[in-house]
């Protein structure tokens, strides 16, 4: 777990500049009077005995905004919350019953812009292998997860695209199995494995 917890210190040591949703998009006009609301999302990387691993959430399909979509732990930080970091593992908490007992914050990506008006901080946290999800059904459907060397690296994304209010848009995705990822959760990856050492391209 040093070794690993020592290559995820580098990388978030590494100097890059904050992430968006419209980094594919560059001709997308942003209002610099625009309100971002501040929210965080906890990347919980396991180091299994066979293969490190990143827990991500399937949204319940009853929930009115990204039903069903691939996510990390996270939401809105909250007037009680003691900045990002405690934001990050207070969702955790609720989300997937993850104890902050079990989780060593290594510290935080550059926060990244979402097309719905959040300024996200990813927060990284070495996640005790003992740990066992326990998904609160009210908002995650399914904990799953996918080894950390195929979400760090780049090879593994792939652009896509789709109309959204009526213009077309480029996102990352990163598939796994049977699960979709892309949008913010797929950026958020991709730029933490951009900064990872001995990245594969």
């Amino acid at each position: 777990m040093a070794d690993l917890a020592e290559r995820l210190r580098s990388a978030l040591a590494a100097a890059s500049l904050p992430s968006s949703d419209y980094d594919l998009n560059p001709d997308t006009q942003l209002s610099p009077e625009r309100t971002l609301r501040g929210a965080a999302v906890l990347i919980p990387v396991v180091d299994r005995p066979a293969n490190a691993s990143v827990i991500l959430t399937k949204r319940s399909s009853a929930l009115k905004h990204h039903p069903g979509q691939i996510a990390f732990p996270g939401g809105k930080v909250d007037e009680t919350d003691d900045g990002v970091v405690d934001a990050a593992l207070r969702e955790a908490r609720e989300e997937i019953g993850l104890h902050r007992r079990h989780a060593d914050v290594l510290g935080a990506l550059p926060p990244h812009e979402t097309v719905t008006g959040f300024l996200v901080t990813p927060v990284l946290a070495m996640v005790t292998p003992e740990f066992m999800a326990r998904p609160d059904p009210g908002e995650v459907a399914e904990a799953f997860e996918v080894p950390l060397d195929h979400v760090t690296n780049p090879a593994r994304f792939l652009i896509e695209s789709r109309r959204w209010r009526g213009e077309r848009r480029f996102y990352f995705v990163v598939p796994w199995g049977p699960y979709y990822i892309w949008g913010a959760t797929a950026r958020i990856l991709r730029a933490l494995a951009d900064r990872m050492p001995n990245a594969e391209t």
